[in-house]
């Protein structure tokens, strides 16, 4: 299982990019929020999710790219609501950002997911339905407002570290929420430490 691309940026679109890793170009399809974070940059790191279509003439193998692991983790809650498919998670994501989404869903506000094109009334209940309590148990919510909080506050901390250790913390079974506000106070006192011993560290503070 691929969990990230990392590469030079190859080609762009705001639906579609390629990017070269090790000379190979990947075709990624994404989402309007992950191509507004990523247009300027020379260099990207995707986060990877695998769909395998298997039957009729030819097996087809898509990946989809994002920015932030939390935009994966909300397209894969979706994907699992009856009737949101694939391109339909895209376009939810693509109309609002991750925060709003984690907003709406938590609020009830249908009207605001009726708004996406191709989501009915219907579809916007059972995604709130299906996925309010589901985002309160995964953390993302309070991970979410972490990220939005800490991003403007610590331009000094090296976000490739922060999330490349709470990923880690987050596989050996600590909620992502509490685990980045352990890995950010490390990092504000030693900008510079490697990410194994930020683990390390982290391992011996979150409770």
């Amino acid at each position: 299982m691929i969990e990230y691309i990392k590469g030079q940026l190859a080609e762009i679109t705001p639906a579609q990019v390629v990017v070269e890793a090790h000379g190979v170009g990947y075709l990624l399809n994404i989402s309007i929020n992950t191509f507004t974070a990523i247009q300027d940059k020379k260099e990207v790191r995707l986060y990877v999710h695998e769909v395998l279509t298997t039957g009729g003439r030819d097996d087809s193998y898509t990946l989809y790219g994002f920015y932030s692991r939390q935009e994966r983790e909300l397209y894969r809650m979706l994907i699992t609501v009856s009737g949101v498919g694939g391109n339909t998670a895209r376009m939810i994501l693509s109309a609002m950002s991750a925060t709003e989404l984690v907003n709406v869903i938590a609020a009830g506000n249908e009207k605001a997911l009726k708004g996406v094109k191709g989501i009915g009334l219907k579809t916007a209940q059972r995604i709130i339905v299906d996925l309010r309590d589901k985002m309160a148990a995964s953390g993302i919510i309070a991970d979410i407002a972490s990220s939005a909080s800490q991003g403007a506050a610590t331009p000094g901390i090296n976000m490739e570290v922060r999330d490349e250790a709470v990923g880690a913390l987050t596989m050996l079974g600590f909620s992502p929420a509490p685990s980045a506000l352990v890995v950010t106070d490390i990092l504000k006192g030693t900008p510079d430490m490697p990410v194994e011993q930020v683990i390390k560290q982290a391992l011996k503070m979150i409770k």
